[in-house]
């Protein structure tokens, strides 16, 4: 699939993936609409080619309004890519207590709750344009983490909402087969976005000495490539790809 002349919303698109993945898409031609929450968008740096909106992923009417930019945008709606999410660290029982409900919860519904209305809302609008060959209107990815697999202590809620959006990949990638929308997710290891810019130097050699190769910390232009390679192959549907250097988290 062609990205130039289309249309394209990223969540979390002010920072860290999602930013860099909007970037990459803009350089290609594509009209992007970047979605993220009101103070990030405030700060988020020009990029030509890349319109910023304010919206909540949970919120089902800020969601309907950026997709209704998107799909007004003159070219056609047919990529989607789910950054937006949080992950905050807590265990089940810690030296405060049991882990805070509502903690778990808000986890839930932005990383989790908050892909799936974007999913469920954009597809809406991809299957309503014109198909191109083979049937084929767009591609939504969605953002998921190695967490899913091997979460390590602390994480139950990160891993629980990026499982459930490993999870969510098949059976969205078959619901929506007879529109002409693939769904592929990404999960990726250890990435070096802001979210890790308070991390010591040492810390952060010791993360990256742990992948078994290349010995590095991924970056979110890594990510951004493999985003637009999906994008382009056609014949990728319904699968979750690692992306993590062949990492597997320890416990802790």
């Amino acid at each position: 699939m062609l990205i130039t002349d289309t249309a394209a919303i990223v969540t979390g698109g002010a920072s860290g993936l999602g930013a860099a993945t909007a970037r990459a898409l803009a350089s290609r031609g594509a009209q992007v609409f970047a979605v993220d929450l009101p103070d990030s968008v405030a700060n988020a740096p020009v990029v030509d080619g890349v319109t910023y909106t304010a919206a909540d992923v949970t919120d089902a009417d800020q969601v309907q309004t950026a997709v209704d930019q998107a799909a007004g945008a003159g070219v056609p709606l047919r990529i989607v890519v789910n950054c937006a999410g949080i992950g905050p660290s807590a265990r089940i029982v810690g030296r405060k207590g049991p882990h805070d409900f509502d903690l778990f919860r808000k986890v839930i519904e932005i990383n989790l709750i908050g892909t799936f209305n974007v999913l469920r809302l954009a597809a809406a609008a991809i299957g309503r344009t014109d198909p191109g060959e083979h049937g084929q209107r767009g591609v939504v990815i969605n953002t998921a983490s190695v967490a899913a697999f091997d979460g390590q202590i602390g994480q139950a809620a990160y891993s629980a909402s990026k499982g459930g959006v490993a999870s969510l990949t098949l059976p969205a990638a078959r619901d929506l087969a007879s529109s002409g929308i693939r769904v592929m997710t990404i999960a990726p290891g250890i990435v070096d976005t802001p979210m890790l810019a308070t991390i010591s130097e040492e810390f952060r050699t010791g993360l990256a000495e742990s992948v078994p190769f290349p010995k590095r910390l991924a970056t979110p232009e890594d990510f951004a490539k493999l985003a637009l390679d999906i994008v382009e192959h056609d014949y990728l549907n319904g699968e979750v790809i690692r992306m993590d250097g062949a990492l597997r988290m320890a416990p802790r």
